[in-house]
């Protein structure tokens, strides 16, 4: 998959100045002392993601791999 496709649409129209708004208005409505505490926490959601996605494909691999050694057996 591209990272064209993982990345919204809207995300590629903004500019600089753009996103220092955006980055202003967070810096507001969370403050200073709050923003590092929800990086911290977005960075463990994101580690438990991808925790689990390579989980889900050693299992998938794990089931193919057993799936594999079955037919070998049936032909045997």
């Amino acid at each position: 998959m591209s990272n064209f496709m993982i990345v919204p649409l809207f995300l590629g129209n903004l500019r600089g100045w753009e996103w220092i708004i955006i980055l202003l208005v967070i810096l507001l409505l969370f403050g200073g002392k709050k923003i590092p505490e929800l990086m911290r926490g977005l960075g463990k959601g994101i580690n438990s993601f991808k925790q689990g996605m390579n989980e889900a494909k050693k299992e998938l691999e794990k089931g193919m791999s057993e799936e594999d050694t079955k037919e070998e057996e049936k032909k045997s």
